[in-house]
């Protein structure tokens, strides 16, 4: 194999396969859509029955954080993963990091206050985190470039089944049994899980990769200093959240300045060169995958919260929104996936872009005009049509435009670009509910600037197109 490409399995006879969901390629696409099953029902489901945590532990002002938070400790994951599996493959970082997500998981189901909550959501984000990268990085090793568009449609279907019972489930699980148990039982789900991906992890073990000889001594160590970066990025994503609890206006805006400016600075190092000027090709990739995520997920988190403190809605019942925004998610990736090369990547991105700003805009004016909740729901499904089309063809220009020695830096910029900006959104809108509302949530106004951030996603890309392998910047 050259430098150029990915390694990939075989079917036994020298030919590469063809279909993911048999021959050498079964087990791997098992174990890996099992994860991503896994990250998605926890995901719904805890985005449903958080306002009856946030009640339960009297923790209204950390509602963002909980959210910001893991997204934030995410990088750090991130760049632990993407830097061990460059140097020794996705298999061992993968293992670490759904071992940290289960921690998270048990320190958040048992948690006594908010605050420890919001710890054991830190650590289940740095296991998510390095999942996530893991698993792109296992895909470009794996699978051959003509497959990826069809395995990422395979993981958004993953979030099939639990959009469509996760939030039933969940609020019927926080009626009958109360919201611990949302957190504890998804520990349960892990077991199944693991045993499916073992085969999978074995098998990638067992692979000789022919990676590029690395050009110096230093390449082939450890890069602890864009760990250090991550972490201060990490720090200023949450400093940022908390500034909204600073004892004035002006020190609040003051504390959101610095911690953004701290923020941009520590990322820098993280991204590939461009990517903070939307650079034509990766660059803009990765930064349009950060603006279409903010403006997503952003949105997302309140929906819930919404519906049952402005609609009266039961937690189960307000989780439609999220059933019909995965459902449209998973049918528009099966879709891209279908249709391959024949819909080309920036098209794709751009259409689901303009998806996405269109969902948003309609939740932003149906919440000011207290619309019919069918409407929310609607334009919610809408954003989820969005980001079917443009996440995975996101992934899948990244992968392009990467080669064997840098498929863990590239993934896990994509990977920060998309936590960090979803956690910047976050804590800009719980720092707008602080400065608006004494303490409550400021629906519209966190709309009209998730709609903003919209208008950036689709400004943005524009400027997406494939391109050759995107840089890695200097050793800071």
């Amino acid at each position: 194999m050259s430098a150029s490409g990915p390694a990939t399995t075989t079917d036994g006879t020298g030919d590469t396969p063809t279909r993911i969901w048999r021959g050498p390629l079964l087990r791997p696409t098992l174990g890996s859509f099992a994860l991503v099953f896994l990250a998605a029902f926890e995901a719904l489901a805890v985005t449903t029955v958080m306002p009856a945590v946030s009640e339960d532990l009297q923790g209204g002002t950390l509602y963002a954080l909980a959210f910001a938070g893991p997204l934030a400790a995410g990088v750090i994951g991130m760049v632990t993963a993407g830097a061990l599996a460059d140097r020794r493959g996705p298999a061992a970082p993968l293992v670490a990091a759904v071992l940290f997500f289960v921690v998270g998981l048990l320190v958040a189901g048992l948690a006594p206050t908010m605050p420890v909550l919001v710890v054991g959501r830190l650590i289940q984000g740095l296991g998510a985190g390095g999942t996530t990268v893991a698993l792109y990085v296992l895909v470009a090793r794996v699978y051959p470039p003509p497959l990826h568009p069809k395995i990422f449609a395979a993981f958004s279907a993953a979030w099939v089944l639990p959009a469509l019972v996760g939030p039933a489930l969940a609020g019927l699980i926080e009626h009958a049994a109360g919201w611990r148990w949302v957190f504890l039982g998804v520990v349960l789900l892990v077991v199944p899980a693991g045993l499916a991906l073992a085969p999978a992890l074995r098998d990638l073990r067992r692979q000789t990769i022919d990676m590029p000889a690395p050009e110096t001594q230093e390449s082939t160590e450890f890069p602890w200093s864009r760990l250090a970066w991550a972490l201060l990025g990490a720090i200023g994503v949450l400093a940022l959240d908390l500034s909204g609890r600073l004892p004035s206006r002006t020190w609040i805006v003051i504390g959101a300045i610095v911690a953004a400016a701290v923020t941009v600075l520590a990322v820098r190092p993280l991204l590939p060169r461009g990517t903070l000027r939307a650079a034509r090709g990766l660059p803009a990739v990765v930064l349009t995958r950060g603006a279409i995520s903010a403006t997503f997920f952003g949105t997302e988190v309140y929906l819930p919260y919404l519906l049952v403190s402005d609609y009266g809605f039961a937690a189960g019942t307000a989780g439609l929104a999220l059933t019909a925004a995965g459902l449209a998610w998973a049918l528009t990736s099966q879709l891209q996936g279908r249709l391959g090369e024949r819909l080309p990547d920036a098209t794709a991105v751009r259409w689901g872009a303009a998806l996405v700003l269109i969902g948003v805009a309609g939740v932003l004016a149906t919440a000011a005009a207290h619309g019919w909740a069918v409407l929310l729901i609607l334009a919610w499904a809408a954003s989820g049509a969005g980001m079917g089309l443009a996440y995975a063809r996101l992934t899948v220009l990244t992968l392009s435009g990467s080669t064997p020695g840098n498929q863990g830096f590239n993934s896990a910029a994509l990977s920060i670009a998309d936590s960090l900006g979803s956690a910047m959104a976050l804590a800009v809108t719980g720092m707008l509910s602080a400065l608006l509302t004494a303490g409550g949530t400021a629906f519209v106004p966190n709309f009209v600037l998730t709609t903003a951030l919209g208008v950036l996603a689709v400004t943005l890309s524009l400027r997406v197109r494939p391109g050759r392998a995107a840089t890695v910047p200097a050793r800071q």
